[in-house]
């Protein structure tokens, strides 16, 4: 054999990237080859016999149109919920406005968190005293210094809202040791800095109301409740 002579099918030493980089570079290759395209064969992703490379673009873009279907569910999803919030916080607010005393903004706001807003249980909690206004099971009427707050000492401190796991003296303070456990709880303060006092609306998934998930709309509906208590 010449030396100038190597076997075809040696191409041990040629560079992959420039392989790949002269595809990329020129798209058009398989169009002046259509006979190297129709005989090139790639390994099943999934142990199976080879596949075309065509029938693996092809399985590609198929999952790739399914992702892509997923993340538009997704998203309908999300808008179909933020639908269904701003009509429940609407709803909210013309009841709000409607109350001619505290009691019926009490009332009303028990009610709706509970029917509309699904809370396991929530508490109302105020750091002053309403003469139309009893403690019940959902409002607490107490002093912000009371030793008994401690448990939110950094939350209130922050006056910021805040979603996550209840602790147990929180769970002590807010829900007793009733037969609702709860796992997870939003903390809404009421007024500038919490100064007038907060809303604790729980529920049982210790995951409902996690530190990632958005607070747009619980931040909203403090301001609304402290606005209509404000009155």
């Amino acid at each position: 054999m010449s030396t100038l002579e190597q076997p075809q099918d040696d191409v041990s030493d040629i560079d992959e990237g420039l392989i790949a980089a002269y595809l990329q570079s020129n798209p058009e290759f398989f169009e002046r080859h259509p006979t190297v395209l129709s005989k090139m064969r790639l390994p099943h992703s999934t142990g199976g016999p080879a596949v075309s490379l065509v029938e693996r673009q092809v399985a590609v873009l198929r999952q790739n149109n399914m992702q892509l279907e997923r993340q538009l569910r997704d998203l309908l999803e999300v808008a179909r919920g933020n639908d269904q919030l701003s009509e429940r916080i609407h709803r909210l607010t013309l009841l709000l406005m409607q109350a001619e005393d505290p009691a019926e903004v009490v009332g009303a706001l028990e009610e709706q968190l509970r029917i509309s807003f699904k809370a396991d249980r929530a508490v109302l909690v105020l750091f002053h005293q309403v003469e139309a206004l009893h403690d019940s099971r959902f409002l607490r009427m107490i002093d912000r210094d009371d030793e008994s707050l401690s448990p939110f000492k950094t939350f209130l401190e922050s006056g910021n809202t805040r979603c996550g796991r209840v602790r147990d003296a929180q769970h002590r303070f807010l829900f007793g040791e009733g037969d609702v456990e709860i796992g997870s709880v939003a903390l809404l303060p009421l007024g500038t800095g919490g100064a007038s006092g907060f809303l604790a609306v729980g529920n049982r998934d210790a995951d409902y109301f996690h530190p990632g998930k958005s607070i747009d709309f619980l931040a909203k509906l403090g301001e609304l409740v402290s606005c209509a208590l404000g009155r």
